[in-house]
C-alpha cells in the first residue's frame, strides 16, 4: 500500500495533473446530487412553476366564472357539473397521453405542446354559446393542462439535487394553488369590468406568451439527453450550471435506453407503491376539485356575499402554498408518510368543520384556510412521492399515470357534489362526505409508507435514478 501511495505521490509529483482530474472527475448524477442549485437550475424551476402557475389559473377560473356565465344564458348552476368534469376529464386523457410522449420524445416538447394546447383551448372559451360547446371545448383544454403536469414536475425534478427534491418539487407545485390565487383575486374584477369572457382570453394569452420563452430557454432534461446519448448538449447545459469540465462523460447504461411500456411502472418493487399511490391521487383530487368547484357556489347559496365566497377559496388555495411549505420540510426531516398522512388526518377535521359554520366568515376563512393548509398542502406533498418513486425512465410516465388516476378523482368530485346538492343534502353532511376523502388519503399515505419499507423501498420514496 505504501508502495502504491508513493508511486500515486510520484505521479501528481511529476506534473500528471490530467490523469488526477479524470479520476476525480463526476458522474452525471453526482453533478446534480454533490452540488447546490445553481443559478441556472433555478431558472429552469422557475420556468416550471410558472406553468403551474398559468395550470392553476385556467383551472380555477371556471369556478369563479361559472355564476356569470350561469346568468348571462339563464341556466341552472348545477348543469355546470359536466362543465367541470369536461376538463378534468381531459385533464386525464393529456396526462396519459403527455406522461409517456416526456419519456419518448423528451419533456420540453411534450411540455411546450402541452401549453399551447391549454392556451387554445382557453381563447376558444369565450366563443362558447352554450354548456354543451362550453363542455366540449373545456375538455380540450383539460388535455393541455393535464398533459403540462407530468413534464414540468418531471423537469424540476431531474434538475434538483437527490437530497432536496421533496422539497423543491412540492415549492415548484405551489404555483398551481398560486395561479389559483389570483385567479380568485383577478376574476371578480375582471368579470364586472369587461364581462366573463375577459378571465379566458388573459388565461390563453399568457400561456401563449410563454411559448417563445420556453422554446428559447428551457433546456430538455439532461438525463433524457443522456439517454440519447447528446453529449454535446449536455455539456453546453453543465457549463451553463458552472460545472463544465466535471462530467466523466458517460452516458445512461444499456438498460436505460430501452423503451418504457407502462408496467415497467410496476415493477422492482414498486407495485404497491405505484397503487398505493393511485389511491392517494384519486382520493386527494376529488377532495381538491370538490372544494375549488363547488366552495364558491354552496358559500353564497349559504347567505354570504360573493366576494366572500371568491375569498375563501382564495385562502383554501393560500391555506395550500403555507402548508406544502411546511409539511415538505417536517417530511424531509421526520419522513414523509408519517408527516403527510398526519396532515391529511387533520384535515379531515377542519373540512368536516366547514358543514358548521352558520353564517360566521371568520370560521368561514379560518377553516377554509386549515383545509387548505392541510388537505391540499399535503396533496401538493405528495407529487414529490412519484418523482422519487421512478427512475430517469420511467418517471414522467409513472407521474402522468399517478396524476391520471388523480383526475379520475378530480372528475368524481364535482359529479358527486352536484348529486349531492341537487339531492338537498344538508351542508354538514355533504361537508362530512368530502372529508372523509381526507381520511381515506391519511389511511393510504401511512400504508404505502409501510409497504415501501416492507418491499424494502425507502420509508421517504427515495430510490436512486439508476440501478
Amino acid at each position: 500500500m505504501k508502495w502504491l501511495a508513493f508511486r500515486k505521490n510520484i505521479r501528481i509529483d511529476s506534473g500528471d495533473e490530467e490523469a488526477v482530474m479524470e479520476e476525480n472527475k463526476k458522474s452525471l448524477e453526482e453533478m446534480f446530487d454533490d452540488y447546490n442549485l445553481s443559478r441556472y437550475q433555478k431558472v429552469i424551476i422557475a420556468f416550471c412553476a410558472l406553468v403551474a402557475m398559468l395550470d392553476g389559473f385556467d383551472t380555477q377560473v371556471i369556478a369563479f366564472a361559472a355564476p356569470a356565465i350561469a346568468n348571462d344564458w339563464s341556466v341552472n348552476l348545477a348543469a355546470f357539473g359536466p362543465v367541470f368534469s369536461s376538463a378534468l376529464f381531459g385533464g386525464l386523457v393529456g396526462a396519459l397521453i403527455f406522461g409517456p410522449l416526456g419519456d419518448r420524445v423528451g419533456r420540453k416538447p411534450a411540455l411546450i405542446g402541452a401549453v399551447l394546447i391549454m392556451s387554445i383551448g382557453s381563447l376558444l372559451t369565450p366563443l362558447c354559446s352554450d354548456v354543451s360547446t362550453l363542455t366540449l371545448v373545456r375538455f380540450f383544454t383539460g388535455i393541455g393542462l393535464g398533459g403540462a403536469l407530468p413534464n414540468f414536475i418531471t423537469l424540476t425534478a431531474e434538475y434538483s439535487p437527490k437530497h432536496l427534491r421533496t422539497t423543491i418539487v412540492p415549492i415548484m407545485y405551489c404555483g398551481f394553488p398560486l395561479g389559483a390565487i389570483i385567479g380568485g383575486a383577478v376574476a371578480s374584477k375582471l368579470i364586472s369590468a369587461f364581462g366573463w369572457g375577459s378571465v379566458f382570453l388573459m388565461g390563453g394569452i399568457l400561456p401563449l406568451l410563454l411559448v417563445p420563452a420556453l422554446i428559447i430557454f428551457l433546456p430538455e432534461s439532461v438525463r433524457f439527453l443522456a439517454r440519447e446519448h447528446k453529449s454535446e448538449k449536455i455539456g453546453s447545459i453543465l457549463s451553463r450550471m458552472g460545472r463544465s469540465g466535471l462530467w466523466d462523460g458517460k452516458m445512461a447504461p444499456p438498460e436505460e435506453e430501452m423503451k418504457v411500456p407502462v408496467r415497467d411502472i410496476f415493477r422492482d418493487g414498486r407495485l404497491s407503491g405505484t397503487l398505493g399511490l393511485w389511491l392517494v391521487f384519486f382520493f386527494s383530487l376529488l377532495l381538491t376539485y370538490f372544494l375549488v368547484n363547488w366552495l364558491p357556489l354552496v358559500a353564497q347559496s349559504s347567505g354570504f356575499k360573493p366576494e366572500d365566497a371568491v375569498l375563501a377559496v382564495v385562502l383554501l388555495n393560500l391555506g395550500a402554498v403555507c402548508g406544502t411549505v411546511l409539511i415538505g420540510r417536517l417530511g424531509d426531516r421526520l419522513g414523509q408518510g408519517i408527516v403527510v398522512s398526519l396532515a391529511y388526518a387533520i384535515g379531515f377535521l377542519a373540512i368536516s368543520a366547514l358543514g358548521k359554520i352558520g353564517d360566521s366568515v371568520s370560521l368561514l376563512f379560518t377553516l377554509t384556510f386549515l383545509s387548505g393548509f392541510f388537505s391540499i398542502g399535503a396533496q401538493i406533498c405528495t407529487v414529490a412521492i412519484c418523482t422519487n418513486l421512478y427512475d430517469v425512465r420511467t418517471r414522467a410516465t409513472g407521474t402522468g399515470w399517478a396524476m391520471g388516476a388523480g383526475r379520475i378523482g378530480a372528475i368524481v368530485g364535482p359529479v358527486v357534489g352536484g348529486a349531492l346538492i341537487g339531492a338537498e343534502v344538508g351542508f354538514p353532511t355533504l361537508f362530512l362526505i368530502a372529508g372523509m376523502a381526507s381520511l381515506l388519503c391519511s389511511f393510504n399515505v401511512f400504508l404505502v409508507a409501510r409497504i415501501a419499507r416492507r418491499s424494502r423501498v425507502q420509508p421517504r420514496f427515495e430510490l436512486d435514478a439508476y440501478k
